[in-house]
């Protein structure tokens, strides 16, 4: 049951709305579970809005003791993704505790560059007592056709962090799905925005692959 969670400290970054596009593709084949340790609920939020059950779970758990719950909370599922809150605290700290990846949104700014130092400060602190621990930074709300991606990346590789090499990049069609409840992977299951997700999904699991007891599924674009 690989965990994943999303954090930057940086609020408006978008990684609600990637944790719920990751855990929906993951859905396509496996059991995933989102937790919503975000105090504002924007997962429980976008959950309400369905007229129908989304293909995986939604719970809210914005405890700082999710480490210590997170193999009952998970139990029975393939892939668990925590919708971490936006600032570091002990929340933030106990979502890092119980994962094998950190994910950290960051938009083409330098103002999302600066603001990841922290984050990073923190997931440092669990080299020694998780060694295994993955950490990757993901290029979000790029706009089409500029260079701003590449100089992003450039910026971040002073942190020591990989950067995933798939990209989000800044389109309406997250937003019209969020507004009803839905995905992007659904509302144009053969779009440009249901393809990037399908790729950030399809690196993430061969990152991950192997990781307890194996159980990665790698949705096929």
């Amino acid at each position: 049951m690989p965990v994943i969670a999303l954090l930057n400290q940086k609020g408006g970054v978008g990684k609600t709305t990637l944790s719920i596009h990751i855990a929906a593709e993951l859905a396509a084949t496996a059991r995933v579970l989102l937790i919503d340790a975000d105090p504002q609920g924007s997962a429980l939020d976008w959950a309400a809005q369905r007229d129908q059950s989304a293909r995986f779970s939604v719970v809210g758990f914005p405890k700082p003791v999710l480490h210590r719950e997170i193999a009952a909370l998970g139990k029975g599922y393939d892939w668990v993704i925590i919708d971490g809150p936006p600032r570091v605290n002990e929340l933030a700290r106990s979502a890092i505790a119980a994962s094998d990846l950190v994910l950290i949104p960051v938009q083409p700014s330098p103002f999302d560059v600066w603001a990841a130092k922290d984050i990073i400060d923190i997931v440092k602190e669990f080299s020694i007592p998780k060694p295994n621990l993955e950490t990757r930074f993901l290029v979000n709300r790029l706009f089409p056709n500029t260079m701003l991606g590449a100089e992003v990346k450039e910026a971040l590789t002073s942190f020591d962090i990989p950067v995933l090499d798939s990209a989000i990049r800044n389109r309406t069609e997250y937003a019209k799905a969020a507004r009803v409840g839905m995905t992007a992977l659904e509302t144009e299951p053969n779009g440009q925005a249901a393809r990037e997700v399908r790729a950030v999904v399809e690196e993430i699991a061969a990152l991950l692959n192997g990781t307890k007891e194996g159980n990665i599924h790698v949705v096929a674009s």
